[in-house]
């Protein structure tokens, strides 16, 4: 018996683990209640030829590029493939503890993840986990079969968030040994270097990945509610600062406009799917909206 199987083996990480399992199929059992029917990310495809338009192609399937350079039409086709593959990247650094709610970041973003993990498996979709902050942490391979929910919840499991984070590297690291398409998607609070994390984001969309980025954080993060002299401790650097919050409020507020608008347009610039989520909010209510999003997203593309 390795350390690792003992320590999963243990009553408290058996609660863990089953109370997570357990809050997924909860949640995604009201997704599907809610939504006439499952809400699918969308086909997994892969390009396949080119061949001449004729009159009655789908115009959404005209490569205009081609267009441009030889001023003829043709049209992408593509070979559907019959599973598509996901993976789960989420982050576990130490600022993911924070959370005054019934779930702190790294619960909240464990839960969802795990929650679309479930909903993909129960589709015959393949799912992998990779749990990380400056390095990958833990990884839970492709596996279509629903037994591996276990896995994934274990891999999330694995590590305590306790490291600084640093996602553009791990997303430039996952991205050069990921040389299959696939989705990837990414649940962290993505604090840290902006243009990095959206350089790492912007090579997976290169390597031809579909790429969602859920973005979770606390409502005191958003809001800076905090009155009265207060001490802010780092979660990632051994720092703290004794002030009053409201000479802070303004500048940090500002500051959290640019890093928020910063994210949501580098997003938009190379078609990643974001969505800010707060750890209040509902979270099947979120995904919901987030999966209705993607459908009608898949549509019109």
């Amino acid at each position: 018996m390795t350390p690792d199987s003992k320590r999963f083996l243990h009553p408290e990480a058996i609660r863990r683990i089953s109370r997570l399992e357990l809050r997924a199929r909860h949640i995604v059992e009201g997704l599907q209640t809610g939504m006439h029917r499952s809400p699918y990310f969308g086909q997994s495809v892969e390009f396949l030829q080119h061949r001449q338009y004729v009159p009655g192609d789908d115009l959404r399937h005209v490569d205009w590029k081609v267009w441009a350079k030889q001023d003829r039409l043709y049209v992408k086709q593509f070979e559907e493939e019959t599973n598509m593959r996901c993976t789960m990247l989420v982050d576990v650094s130490a600022s993911m503890q924070y959370g005054k709610g019934p779930l702190n970041k790294y619960e909240y973003a464990a839960t969802a993840a795990t929650s679309l993990a479930y909903l993909l498996l129960k589709q015959h979709d393949s799912v992998a986990c990779i749990a990380f902050d400056d390095h990958i942490r833990a990884r839970s391979p492709l596996n279509s079969s629903q037994k591996h929910l276990h896995s994934i919840v274990r891999t999330l499991d694995a590590n305590k968030p306790d490291q600084k984070t640093d996602a553009g590297a791990v997303l430039r690291e996952i991205a050069e040994s990921s040389p299959r398409r696939g989705m990837m998607v990414v649940v962290s609070d993505l604090l840290g270097d902006v243009q990095s994390t959206l350089r790492g984001l912007r090579l997976l969309r290169q390597r031809g990945h579909d790429v969602l980025v859920l973005h979770i954080m606390d409502d005191d993060e958003l809001d800076f509610p905090f009155d009265g002299p207060t001490r802010f401790e780092g979660l990632e650097l051994p720092d703290h600062l004794n002030c009053n919050p409201r000479a802070l409020r303004d500048g940090y507020l500002a500051a959290l406009d640019r890093f928020l608008s910063d994210l949501r347009h580098g997003c938009a610039k190379h078609e990643i799917d974001y969505a800010l989520i707060r750890t209040s909010d509902p979270l099947d209510a979120a995904l919901a909206a987030f999966l209705c999003y993607r459908t009608a997203a898949e549509r019109m593309r």
